[in-house]
């Protein structure tokens, strides 16, 4: 570890001693200046990515988040953290002036604060809030995690200076979740997944999505489109048109699920790999699309020994770029209503036919997500992701991402990239041999993706 790096792990230790810098001259008396105050970029990463591997655990087991609740309370969880924490920050400002109705406490610029300590009692309040129906044991982890991070922080500053910390993460946190409140179709429909939409009224062309088994009858989420978003307008929510349907053997959609088709049957295990290396598919088996790139996000923290202000500001700006991702994905499904390869293949090419999508814990063979195909959640959420990360870390960052090192039911091997572009290109592609996208499914998906992140990045993040 560098000189710099040690020091400044050490920094809040020396300043809650009250280490003097004093500096003299020959006319004057000695002057002593007193470090009293620190900026939210002077404490290291623990406590956002300790709360991100709490959300990631506990959203791994939450029915009815994937795909688009659990990106959006990332999205309202990354924003209230950051937004507690920027009059403390050197080189990021306030956004929450973008969005109409949001009023949130604003810190005291003549008071002190504890920044983890605020960013610590908002997460585990809002934690709280978004996973209200999460079992007892995961629940409890909320608890443990607040109690242990807080004991450790409140012997780091004064009394004083930790409660007002404490008060300031309860007071955004409550605000923002009124806010959040206010989206009539994004707040709580975690719920009701399947609520107010019968599949058989809108299939009313060749092509349309219809039911896939196993699975539900009814697609999941068919409103998720009229969520709120924090960057895009409802212009920038509509991808262009897939290809034009057609079951003759000449022409381009056949010509795409043929390559589905081929990527699937008998195909080394090189192409079943990379599908399930990204898949995330399945409830009680990982965590979700959206939420594996905060735990790309977190590999980086780790790597890199990002500063508080730096971890914060990834949060929020991951979690947003997913949250719009979905919004804009979503909607877009639900105009075209694309159906799945395996109703096209099973019905035009080989009626035995199965995506090789199974769950291992129930037993379920050849699964299909619930919902219109075009374009793929996946493509536009990892895109997105990518982009959030790239605009901070650059867009030539190395990874080796080890989300699923040491996973038992697949060759739970670490896979590695020349940048977060390249992982979102191969998430991409792991729809097509995993049988559940057209590639039109998971290019588009990605243009998309790319340019939802895109807005996100250009909201006024910098002074």
């Amino acid at each position: 570890m560098g000189i710099l790096s040690s020091l400044k792990k050490l920094l809040p230790a020396l300043l809650l001693m009250g280490v003097l810098f004093t500096a003299c001259d020959n006319d004057d008396d000695d002057k002593v200046l007193v470090l009293d105050e620190r900026s939210v970029a002077d404490y290291d990463y623990e406590v956002a990515f300790k709360w991100n591997e709490v959300f990631l655990e506990i959203e791994r087991y939450a029915a009815g988040y994937r795909p688009g609740p659990a990106p959006r309370a990332l999205a309202y969880i990354g924003l209230a953290s950051y937004e507690a924490c920027a009059p403390g920050m050197k080189d990021h400002k306030s956004i929450a002036a973008q969005y109409p109705g949001l009023s949130l406490p604003v810190a005291d610029a003549d008071e002190e604060y504890y920044w983890p300590a605020v960013v610590n009692t908002l997460r585990a309040n809002l934690m709280r809030r978004f996973f209200r129906t999460a079992s007892q044991p995961l629940f409890e982890k909320i608890a443990t995690l607040e109690n242990a991070l807080g004991s450790k922080y409140r012997t780091q500053t004064s009394e004083a200076v930790y409660k007002r910390s404490v008060a300031h993460g309860q007071a955004v946190a409550d605000a923002m979740w009124e806010w959040s409140a206010t989206d009539l179709t994004g707040h709580e429909a975690y719920l009701d997944p399947f609520k107010g939409y019968n599949w058989a009224d809108y299939q009313n062309k060749p092509g349309h999505w219809r039911p896939t088994v196993p699975g539900p009858t009814q697609p999941m989420f068919p409103f998720w489109g009229r969520a709120r978003a924090f960057a895009i307008s409802e212009a920038d929510k509509l991808c262009p048109p897939p290809l034009a349907y057609n079951e003759a053997p000449n022409s381009a959609f056949f010509n795409q699920a043929m390559e589905v088709y081929a990527q699937t049957v008998n195909a080394p295990y090189e192409n079943i790999w990379i599908g399930e290396f990204w898949s995330d598919d399945l409830v009680n088996l990982t965590f979700s699309p959206g939420p594996r790139w905060m735990a790309i996000a977190n590999q980086v923290f780790e790597a890199e020994d990002v500063d508080l202000e730096t971890a914060l500001l990834t949060d929020a700006k991951v979690g947003l770029a997913l949250n719009d991702a979905a919004v804009a994905c979503w909607h877009s499904k639900y105009y075209y209503n694309l159906e799945r390869p395996e109703s096209y293949i099973k019905r035009v090419i080989d009626n035995k036919w199965e995506p090789p999508l199974d769950n291992p814990l129930n037993g379920d063979k050849g699964f299909s997500p619930p919902f219109p195909a075009y374009p793929s959640g996946h493509s536009t959420m990892g895109a997105a992701g990518a982009e959030a990360l790239s605009s901070i870390f650059g867009y030539n960052y190395a990874l080796t991402d080890r989300c699923h090192e040491n996973r038992s039911d697949f060759e739970g091997r670490p896979r590695s990239f020349g940048s977060f572009y390249e992982m979102a290109e191969e998430n991409a592609w792991s729809r097509v041999p995993l049988g559940v996208h057209f590639r039109m499914d998971s290019e588009q998906g990605v243009n998309l993706g790319y340019r939802v992140a895109r807005k996100v990045n250009r909201l006024p993040w910098n002074k």
